[in-house]
């Protein structure tokens, strides 16, 4: 019971070939050149579809990383505004008690001058 079961491919001289489909095993030399450049040019082309001028995924640049950069300088540019605003409207506020505190001076102080 040494024969060999009849679903095993027959072993060809050139390396690889086990790999290859059954199409290709039937296939002579000059044709499976052929057929393998048929092969790459759909996959090229695929890939120019699928990405774009890129031509290619593995030349793609990842966009979360600019993304990202991008949603801190908005955060930080909001930041900033909302920090310039607040000191002016606390510099508005001392203005204010100061004129408040300016005009309940000099009235106490016409008042002191100028007893009724």
């Amino acid at each position: 019971m040494t024969s060999e079961s009849p679903q095993t491919p027959a072993r060809s001289a050139e390396p690889g070939t086990d790999l290859a489909p059954m199409a290709m095993r039937r296939t002579g030399q000059s044709e499976r050149y052929v057929l393998q450049a048929a092969a790459l040019r759909r996959r090229q082309l695929r890939a120019a579809v699928l990405y774009g001028s890129a031509r290619s995924w593995r030349q793609r640049q990842p966009l979360w990383p600019a993304a990202l950069i991008g949603a801190i300088a908005v955060a930080l540019v909001v930041a900033a505004f909302a920090v310039a605003n607040a000191f002016e409207k606390q510099k508005q506020r001392e203005a204010e008690e100061e004129a408040e505190r300016n005009s309940t001076v000099s009235v106490s102080i016409i008042a002191t001058a100028h007893p009724s």
